[in-house]
């Protein structure tokens, strides 16, 4: 059965190199997202109504949200999943350390336009 592989990617700046072992294990194609966690969220208010009439870079900056990236993948029927987790751990360090990511799998039932990727 296929299955949906979702990464939420703490560090942004990873994403090419996560992308790249994805496809050296044979990932033929990903969806990629720029996204926010909830923590993130919490607490903010609103636009921020303390910037100077005339903002410094460093003000304007400082009030930037911590992107994340999530990247979809759905990959075939006997897909080596744990070879994708080792060869994105090798980039991210293991998930189970804090401000990394998280990844997990779900089933697809049904897929139409898979294809595996020409050599």
């Amino acid at each position: 059965m296929p299955e949906l592989v979702v990464l939420v990617l703490n560090d942004p700046d990873r994403t090419d190199e996560v992308l790249a072992a994805w496809l050296a294990v044979g990932v033929s194609g990903a969806t990629i997202l720029d996204s926010a966690g909830l923590g993130q969220r919490a607490g903010k208010q609103g636009i921020r109504d303390d910037l100077p009439l005339f903002p410094s870079l460093e003000n304007i900056l400082r009030g930037r949200e911590e992107q994340h990236r999530t990247l979809f993948a759905v990959v075939p029927d006997g897909f080596d999943v744990e070879a994708l987790v080792t060869a994105t751990e090798k980039i991210t360090r293991p998930l189970e350390e804090p401000d990394t990511g998280i990844l997990f799998v779900v089933p697809v039932t049904r897929a139409w336009g898979l294809h595996r990727r020409r050599s």
